[in-house]
């Protein structure tokens, strides 16, 4: 698999932003609260937006709350990420 994404730029460059947005998601997660940590998944990132993946609409309005502060702590540590959009993740069927 690795040697396919290798081959194809595009594919290495979705890995590359998949990486990016899981490195994120570690570096805020000792801000969210411990309850809600596995509600939270690392979305899309695109340029200075990304985007977190959360399960239900409660713990989407908490991290809402939180999203300045989180903001604040990535550009602490370097990572020029200006926007955090909320996504809530409606349950499969």
């Amino acid at each position: 698999m690795d040697a396919a994404i290798a081959a194809s730029p595009t594919l290495a460059r979705l890995a590359d932003q998949a990486r990016a947005s899981q490195a994120l998601l570690q570096a805020v997660q000792p801000l969210l609260p411990t309850a809600l940590r596995p509600a939270v998944q690392a979305g899309p990132l695109e340029g200075a937006e990304w985007c977190l993946l959360v399960s239900g609409n409660a713990a989407a309005a908490k991290i809402r709350q939180q999203l300045p502060d989180l903001v604040a702590a990535l550009h602490r540590s370097g990572r020029t990420i200006d926007t955090i959009r909320v996504k809530v993740l409606q349950p499969r069927r």
